[in-house]
């Protein structure tokens, strides 16, 4: 909602692999009362093959979902991200990250532990080795923006 407020000349499609999230964004949507979000779509953003089925799209959203799923489906999000950008379109990451391998809060390690103790298979992804996957899908890093509580915003684009 904030984002369609704040930028009211893109059109924005929420997506959840959850019914439940998708009919709570929904709800918030009708609330906002904003005229450029659409309705909810059912999307598994580490599902092979949504790029292809999404393609054209000038920006790619994705919030606080790498460290709550494993590496290898945070590197098809990541790659799917990039085949579903038209060129110039830009894909951006947000979310808590280690940086160059550390952990750099007490908050950071309390959360990433109980990731890990929850699931030993996700958790906290590097930044640097995210940025890498970026570019190993064929996108040019555009920015690293620091963000509030510990978070980084990675920026991205296809080039033309």
């Amino acid at each position: 909602m904030h984002f369609a407020a704040r930028l009211p000349g893109l059109d924005w499609q929420p997506s959840d692999i959850d019914p439940a999230r998708r009919a709570s964004i929904d709800a918030h949507a009708r609330t906002a009362g904003l005229p450029n979000i659409r309705a909810a779509v059912d999307l598994d953003a580490a599902r092979p093959g949504w790029g292809a089925e999404w393609a054209g799209q000038s920006l790619v959203l994705v919030v606080n979902l790498l460290h709550l799923i494993p590496q290898d489906a945070a590197d098809t999000v990541l790659a799917e991200a990039a085949a579903a950008l038209s060129p110039g379109g830009r894909l951006v990451v947000y979310g808590p990250f280690r940086r160059a391998g550390e952990l750099t809060s007490d908050g950071d390690r309390a959360f990433d532990a109980a990731l890990r103790e929850s699931d030993p298979a996700i958790g906290y992804k590097d930044d640097f080795d995210t940025l890498d996957r970026m570019l190993d899908a064929g996108l040019e890093i555009r920015d690293v923006i620091e963000m509030p509580a510990n978070n980084l915003g990675l920026v991205a684009w296809r080039p033309p």
